[in-house]
């Protein structure tokens, strides 16, 4: 399972993306054009309701490019994108 939640901020949108602990074994991460691309500059921690995730907040109205990071090298996508287009899924909050 994975979701994507989004609440007003206010600097911007606070997005928080949330995946099951059984989605992809290991420590995984959020990348994208919010952090240009970097590996572990997002990490998602375990919580105690069996999910893990990262707040990062984005500005409104700016498509943010984005996908996950798992170990091994194994790149993912959220299937709750709002699009996608050439550079990949992405998200308008």
């Amino acid at each position: 399972m994975s979701m994507i939640r989004r609440k007003k901020a206010a600097t911007g949108v606070n997005v928080t993306f949330v995946l099951d602990q059984d989605t992809s074994p290991g420590h995984v991460s959020v990348v994208g054009d919010f952090n240009d691309w970097t590996p572990g500059t997002h990490v998602l921690r375990k919580r105690s309701n069996g999910t893990r995730s990262v707040s990062i907040t984005l500005p409104v109205g700016h498509r943010t490019h984005f996908r996950y990071l798992g170990e091994g090298g194994h790149w993912f996508d959220d299937p709750q994108v709002d699009g996608h287009d050439a550079q990949g899924a992405y998200l308008v909050p």
